[in-house]
């Protein structure tokens, strides 16, 4: 699977001739769109104004630089659950490798020592875009999902769960004191709300809450 056209790489980095620049350019060379940083707090401020990723992004980020450094960069990231949507490369030199490996066993996606190949790294950043993608998606599908919940009556979601659990429309009648006739009036509405044709569908789809 290809990162879809508008997917977005970000980089912070504040070497602009030596890395920035480079790296913009390399991306636009395999058609991969970017968006240029030149220092962590310039990125930080994009965060602290409510940023959050709608489409596939990944982020290119140094260990080193003055002020804040990639690393308090990524613990607000961190604290804001973005590591996942928005998968982190580390941009590492030899010395601060040690701390690149702590970062990926924190929740960042990789690292890369510089010098690096790029064919590697457009490699790792394809694989970051589609992770990103993925996890978007599956947002958006929660999302939905929890719409279709929210639209339910209380009595609805009473035969929902035991219309999940497999219960038959009789039981579920007496089990909520009410009549045949109304469960099946119910479980027609739960299905056409939470879009599902069988109990077994609604099971699947109720698993993952």
């Amino acid at each position: 699977m290809q990162p879809a056209a508008d997917a977005t790489v970000f980089i912070v980095d504040d070497d602009a001739a030596g890395v920035r620049d480079a790296l913009a350019w390399l991306l636009r060379s395999r058609r991969l769109l970017s968006e240029t940083f030149s220092s962590a707090e310039e990125f930080d401020a994009l965060l602290q104004g409510g940023f959050r990723p709608a489409q596939a992004s990944c982020l290119l980020l140094d260990v080193r630089m003055p002020g804040m450094s990639g690393l308090a960069l990524f613990e607000q990231l961190v604290q804001r659950g973005l590591v996942a949507a928005m998968p982190v490369i580390f941009l590492t030199g030899h010395a601060d490798v040690p701390t690149a490996v702590d970062m990926v066993k924190r929740g960042a996606f990789d690292f890369c020592e510089k010098p690096f190949s790029d064919n590697a790294l457009v490699d790792r950043i394809e694989e970051a875009l589609r992770q990103s993608q993925q996890v978007l998606d599956a947002q958006r599908e929660q999302g939905q999902l929890q719409t279709r919940l929210d639209e339910l009556t209380e009595r609805e979601r009473d035969v929902m769960r035991l219309v999940a659990r497999g219960l038959p429309n009789k039981l579920i009648a007496d089990q909520l004191a009410i009549s045949v006739r109304t469960v099946e009036v119910h479980r027609a509405r739960v299905f056409d709300k939470m879009e599902v044709k069988s109990a077994v569908e609604l099971a699947n789809l109720l698993r993952g809450l």
